[in-house]
């Protein structure tokens, strides 16, 4: 599979709420996000130098002996990767808590730097994990499941299902035997393909998939279709390809699941977009715009999605707390919380929405209103009608 990251670069959609309990723990944190590429000769020297440059780096802003061990080990070349490719460390105490080869080229500038509170942008804009797919190929006899997460080169899982292959090669004479045959052989398909889309139907609840793409033999293909539970119909696309015969083009089967992948993933950014532009001017809007109000709402853990243009926001800095609620624009806001420190607004605002299990959407500049950087939907409205 490609870096589906090539179909649709911006926006992206996550969320980091695996990452809260990570974003509870004290500092200091050391993070190197640099290129990891090693497919050239300049590039190999390079990535055999980067271990030490990084820890001269950190050495200057203060970083402790026990974090400049831990993160210099964790920077040793990487072989076998594909080029170009980026790595994100994340260190604290001694410990390596991230340590992520990442497909594709920075899609940041490298940072290496010593924060107090981790910056995981790098990382959601490489790895934009809540958007699963399931892939599903498909013949008479047996079948090939696969999840995937768009933004990873592989598979997640990957199923290989065999069904019983008994007399689907034998052909025998003609009359009352060959339509008992014909029967027969018709049963068994039937029994292959429910015992596929059952899979596939657990593979999607489990998961949450997004999109079922399904490939393969025409006739099996229609008997998974007919087969699949509701919830997984909903969210099926067909590609008419025998992906299971021999010959068959992988690379156009491959170009065809980034295609439609990408469009669902750009059909639920723009659901959101679009939910957001109906906010606007009601009286009690399920919405907020600007950074003062939207990191009112993650105080409240009001907010459902967190958009937002980081780019425009780099040079903002908000203040990140160490307990509830998480984030503020003035120290009178911390509610008796300890200020961290004083951070870039994208880095505690990510922070602030993982806390609050909200979701993630990264905007390009012209996706929102003329003027706004940032803006939320919201669980509930604001105004009068909002709970205590």
């Amino acid at each position: 599979m490609g870096n589906l990251q090539s179909a649709v670069a911006t926006p992206v959609t996550d969320s980091l709420t695996e990452y809260a309990d990570l974003y509870r723990q004290p500092g200091p944190w050391c993070v190197a996000y640099v290129d990891a590429s090693a497919g050239t000769v300049d590039s190999l020297e390079a990535a055999d130098v980067q271990p030490g440059n990084v820890r001269a780096a950190l050495a200057g802003q203060g970083a402790a002996k026990d974090d400049l061990d831990a993160i210099e080990e964790a920077l040793r070349p990487a072989t076998g990767e594909p080029s170009p490719v980026s790595r994100f460390v994340l260190v604290q105490q001694g410990t390596v808590q991230i340590n992520e080869l990442l497909p594709g080229p920075l899609v940041v500038p490298e940072r290496i730097a010593v924060e107090h509170v981790p910056d995981l942008l790098p990382l959601l804009k490489h790895r934009p994990e809540d958007f699963p797919y399931v892939v599903a190929e498909v013949s008479r006899d047996e079948g090939e499941i696969r999840l995937h997460h768009a933004g990873r080169r592989d598979a997640t899982k990957s199923q290989d299902i065999q069904g019983s292959s008994e007399n689907l090669s034998k052909v025998p004479g003609g009359g009352w035997a060959q339509g008992k045959f014909q029967h027969r052989t018709e049963e068994i398909w039937r029994r292959n393909a429910d015992q596929v889309a059952g899979e596939i139907d657990k593979t999607i609840r489990d998961s949450g998939a997004r999109v079922l793409i399904l490939a393969g033999d025409v006739r099996a293909r229609q008997l998974v279709q007919e087969q699949l539970a509701e919830a997984s119909r909903a969210v099926l696309t067909v590609v008419e390809s025998h992906t299971r015969a021999p010959g068959a083009d992988r690379e156009a089967f491959n170009a065809q699941i980034e295609e439609r992948v990408a469009e669902q993933w750009a059909a639920d950014q723009e659901q959101v977009l679009e939910r957001l532009a109906v906010q606007e001017g009601q009286a009690n809007p399920e919405s907020a715009t600007g950074i003062g109000a939207v990191v009112h709402a993650l105080q409240q853990a009001q907010v459902d999605v967190l958009i937002l243009n980081d780019r425009a926001l780099a040079e903002r800095r908000v203040l990140a707390l160490d307990a509830e609620p998480w984030i503020a624009t003035a120290e009178e806001e911390s509610l008796g919380a300890e200020v961290l420190g004083r951070v870039p607004a994208p880095a505690a605002l990510l922070r602030a929405a993982a806390l609050t299990d909200a979701r993630i959407l990264l905007v390009p500049g012209p996706a929102l209103p003329d003027g706004v950087d940032i803006a939320a939907l919201l669980r509930w409205p604001t105004g009068p009608g909002a709970p205590a």
